[in-house]
């Protein structure tokens, strides 16, 4: 009881700390009228999209409650039912203070670059305080709900299960919905704009404009917040079931639940620590607020670790995860940012066309999957020789420590996007650009270094689940997974088969739309009368439409994939296919997005690159080759790339679901 309790304090302090940020941010200045028309425009165009993407969503979420309350248990479905809705609070909540704060951004800009950081960075801290606020205290909170209905404590992680579907399948609409919204948007401004008409960036004469900056909100914030509260839930959740499995008491189901309780209380000190120095390098300061949350969050765990007089392993174990979370940073920045040579050398291949960057750009992508496996494969043989699968369980949730300020990282990102979208269509002077774009800059870099943490984790989420699965199996009879065995093999390529799908799925979603997009925006260019001289409005609000309309009807497919894959495997080839699956599907996801999310940001930053006046500078050869790239990468990075994650973690909870199901059919 007292544990969660704590954990119960942890959440609601964390969503109080959020609040009064949103306060704080709320009573800024929004600047002068054109300004504050140009922010409704994208609040407008943001609310309608989720208001629609939420009621397509409800009637899923219905049906599948209702399926799991008759055909399971309603404990589960109650379960499902508040995973779906506090999954879809926290992206709502990440995109409305996104949309309220980029603004108020773009008008501190006014004052200098420290104080548009520091608001700019509140209102990520929002977004990430709610996500890991809203996720502890669901979990916490149900689980205290069951234990007064008299279920016992170690069979309620099974039916917490339940809230990890509906956090899954949330985020999963919430990733490839937001996606093709935000990619088709951004294609069709960039292919015209920039590529046609030689228009810069964000240029109120564009007609797609609004829709991109609406994207970034829809993608980047209520997307990435469902899916880290996904993530982060559904490994506690897994942690939890798998130490009731193997037997190692009720102190050990909570153990998780305490690690993630301290490690909030890290991460709403860690956000003060987010100061800009005198040599005012933005990145610089985003990571002395993660860096401090680690310290932290290893002294909280050192601490649980004692109280609970468990083997210090655990604690190292833990180490193992932090130091995970550290090092894929680092290797996601150097093959994405700016500073060092792989974007360098996408940014020289620009010079002779976009046939040569293309290349060059995929190439460091599947580069970039080989130092992320090996990390990924010495922190699991590192936590497990320190504590079996448990221990793996326990990395994984200590690198999920630093939740809250890794999200407030990516939230940032949008927030700066949309502040120099509205200092460059509101006509702001030079001076306050130029700290936007400073702000903006940095934000491509931090988007790209969260998508990374995001993958990885799922990764190692996705193996405790798998394990949870195997044991759930095994409580009949031992359970092998034999590569020689044919059923095995079959499920294995099958899993190994959905990431390539799903991505298709995916990609062409956003090349139809971005294809109707390109075809509008040359209509207006071409029918609406002093467009190019500023005399003429575009109709932003058709663009808005348009990949509205699409995002919403291109969801579907891939979602409906996601669920039946695991459901028709398990009840036709039985568990032993289904955990060959659950290996391919797991091996092959973490591979494709990390390919996908890190080529995806280092042909964006190739052409920011170009675009600081290198190889030419903006409106040469390079950079509009560097253009077709960064379109190329788009819908990699933001789209296909990002929603593996969910598509794996949707596949592995359900299958953990209906285990006992296929135990009973198959083994009994």
């Amino acid at each position: 009881m007292k544990y969660l309790l704590i954990s119960l304090a942890a959440g609601l302090l964390s969503l109080i700390v959020a609040g009064i940020f949103a306060v704080l941010i709320m009573r800024k200045p929004t600047g002068d009228d054109k300004m504050r028309k140009i922010a409704a425009a994208i609040s407008e165009g943001a609310n309608a999209y989720m208001l629609r993407q939420f009621t397509v969503i409800a009637v899923f979420t219905i049906i599948i409650f209702l399926i799991l309350g008759f055909c399971l248990n309603f404990y589960m479905a109650i379960g499902f039912l508040v995973g779906a809705i506090l999954s879809a609070l926290a992206g709502l909540i990440g995109m409305q203070i996104s949309v309220r704060a980029n603004v108020r951004t773009a008008e501190a800009a006014r004052n200098g670059l420290k104080k548009a950081l520091s608001l700019a960075f509140k209102g990520g801290s929002v977004t990430g305080l709610s996500v890991v606020g809203l996720a502890i205290l669901g979990i916490a909170g149900i689980f205290l709900t069951y234990q007064n209905f008299g279920l016992e404590t170690i069979k309620i992680p099974q039916q917490l299960m339940g809230f990890a579907f509906g956090a899954s399948l949330i985020s999963l609409f919430a990733r490839v919905g937001g996606g093709i919204f935000t990619k088709a948007a951004d294609v069709g401004a960039d292919l015209v704009g920039k590529v046609e008409a030689g228009i810069p960036e964000d240029d109120p004469r564009n007609p797609a404009v609004i829709a991109d900056n609406v994207g970034d909100n829809v993608g980047d914030c209520a997307g990435m917040g469902a899916d880290l509260f996904e993530t982060y839930a559904v490994t506690l959740i897994a942690a939890m079931m798998l130490a009731g499995i193997l037997g190692l008491g009720e102190s050990m189901i909570f153990y998780p639940l305490m690690l993630g309780s301290v490690a909030i209380v890290s991460s709403i000190i860690g956000v003060f620590f987010v100061r800009l120095g005198k040599s005012e390098k933005i990145m610089a300061a985003l990571y002395k607020g993660v860096i401090a949350t680690a310290i932290l969050s290893l002294i909280g765990f050192w601490g649980v670790t004692k109280y609970f007089s468990v083997s210090m392993n655990l604690f190292w174990a833990g180490v193992i995860g932090v130091v995970v979370t550290a090092l894929i940073i680092v290797i996601t920045e150097y093959y994405t940012s700016k500073n060092f040579n792989p974007v360098r050398e996408v940014a020289k291949a620009s010079e002779t066309g976009a046939g040569t960057n293309i290349i060059i750009g995929l190439a460091k992508g599947l580069e970039s999957t080989f130092p992320i496996v090996i990390v990924l494969g010495a922190a699991i043989l590192g936590a497990y020789w320190l504590g079996g699968l448990y221990g793996i369980a326990v990395s994984a949730v200590a690198m999920l420590s630093t939740t809250g300020i890794v999200i407030a990282m990516d939230s940032y990102g949008p927030i700066t996007d949309n502040a120099g979208g509205i200092a460059e269509m509101a006509g702001l002077s030079d001076s306050i650009r130029k700290n936007t774009d400073a702000l903006d800059a940095v934000g491509n870099t931090t988007k790209a270094v969260t998508k990374g943490y995001a993958i990885g984790s799922a990764a190692l989420a996705a193996l405790i689940l798998f394990q949870d699965y195997t044991h759930a199996l095994g409580q009949t009879q031992s359970v092998v997974f034999d590569i020689a065995n044919p059923k095995v093999l079959v499920g294995l390529m099958i899993g190994a088969l959905l990431p390539f799908l799903f991505s298709s799925f995916c990609m062409k979603a956003v090349g139809k739309a971005a294809h109707n997009v390109v075809e509008e925006v040359r209509r207006q260019f071409r029918e609406i009368k002093g467009i190019m001289e500023g005399t003429g409005k575009p109709e932003y609000g058709t663009c808005v439409k348009i990949v509205t309309n699409a995002a919403l009807r291109q969801m579907i497919v891939p979602a409906v994939i996601a669920v039946i894959a695991p459901l028709l495997v398990g009840f036709i080839l039985g568990p032993l296919a289904l955990g060959g699956l659950l290996i391919g599907v797991i091996i092959c996801g973490l591979l494709v997005a990390v390919q996908m999310a890190n080529g995806g940001a280092t042909w964006d930053n190739a052409k920011k690159y170009i675009e600081d006046g290198n190889f030419g500078g903006k409106g040469s050869a390079a950079h509009k080759a560097a253009v077709v790239g960064d379109t190329v990468g788009d819908p990699y990075k933001d789209t296909a790339g990002p929603a593996i994650n969910a598509l794996i973690k949707v596949i592995n909870t359900i299958s953990v679901i209906i285990a006992p199901l296929l135990a009973m059919m198959f083994l009994s």
